[in-house]
C-alpha cells in the first residue's frame, strides 16, 4: 500500500496560493474597481438628504485616535485573503457571488435609505494623515457599515479555510483579532458609529453563514 506524505499546513497555503492564482489577482483588482465606483457614484449623488445616525453610549466610550488609520486600511489586504486562499473555482465562483451580492445589498440600502455620521468636533488639519480618506470617504454610506460587513464576511471565511489546512490556534486567533481591530477603527477614526458597526457585522455574519453553507454543500472535499 502506497502512503503520501500529508502536507503541513504551510505548504497547503502556498499550494492554494497557486490555485488559479492570475484568475484571483485580476478578479480580485476588478472587483476592487467595479466596486469603488458604485460606492462613490452613490457616496455623492443621494436621492435625499441623508438621515444622520444617532450616537449612543458605546460611542463616547471609543476615543477619536489617529492611530486607527493604518488598521482602517487594512481591510483592503484582510479581504483580499480568503479568495487568494480558496482551492477550487467552484467554490471561489461562491465567494464571488456572495461576497458581491453583500456589496449590492448595502448599496441599495444606501441609494435608499442614506445615512451620515454625526460631524465630530475634530480639527481635521491636525491629522494629516486623514486628510485621504477624510477626502474620499466622506460621512456619508454609513449604516449598515460595508466596512464592518466585509471584515466578519472574510474573517468567517478565513477561519474555515484555516480551520481546513490546520492552520494554529495562534494564525486563527490573529485572523479575529485583526477583524475586531479593524470594527474598532471604523469608530476610532469616526467614520462610523455603533449602529452602523452593528448593523454591518450582522449583515456580514449572515451573507457568511449562508455562503459557507452553500460552498461546503457544493464542493469537493478540500476545495474550499
Amino acid at each position: 500500500m502506497t502512503s503520501f506524505p500529508v502536507l503541513s499546513w504551510q505548504q497547503q497555503i502556498a499550494a492554494r496560493l497557486g490555485v488559479l492564482s492570475r484568475l484571483k489577482a485580476v478578479g480580485t483588482m476588478i472587483f476592487m474597481a467595479l466596486f469603488f465606483w458604485a460606492y462613490f457614484a452613490v457616496l455623492r449623488n443621494p436621492p435625499v438628504p441623508p438621515l444622520v445616525m444617532p450616537l449612543t453610549a458605546i460611542d463616547a466610550w471609543v476615543p477619536f485616535t489617529a492611530a486607527a488609520f493604518p488598521v482602517y486600511v487594512s481591510l483592503w489586504v484582510y479581504v483580499s485573503i480568503p479568495p487568494a486562499l480558496i482551492g477550487s473555482f467552484r467554490a471561489l465562483a461562491v465567494f464571488g457571488i456572495w461576497i458581491a451580492a453583500l456589496c449590492l445589498l448595502c448599496l441599495a440600502i444606501f441609494w435608499l435609505f442614506p445615512t451620515a455620521v454625526p460631524m465630530p468636533a475634530i480639527d481635521w488639519a491636525s491629522h494629516p494623515e486623514m486628510a485621504i480618506i477624510k477626502g474620499l470617504d466622506t460621512a456619508g454610506n454609513a449604516c449598515p457599515s460595508l466596512h464592518v460587513a466585509s471584515a466578519v464576511f472574510s474573517a468567517f471565511w478565513l477561519e474555515r479555510l484555516f480551520a481546513r489546512v490546520g492552520a494554529p490556534a495562534l494564525l486563527r486567533g490573529a485572523s479575529v483579532l485583526l477583524c475586531l481591530a479593524i470594527l474598532w477603527s471604523t469608530m476610532a477614526t469616526r467614520q462610523h458609529v455603533f449602529l452602523d458597526v452593528l448593523a454591518g457585522a450582522l449583515v456580514g455574519a449572515l451573507f457568511a453563514i449562508l455562503s459557507l453553507r452553500q460552498a461546503g454543500a457544493d464542493t469537493a472535499p478540500g476545495g474550499i
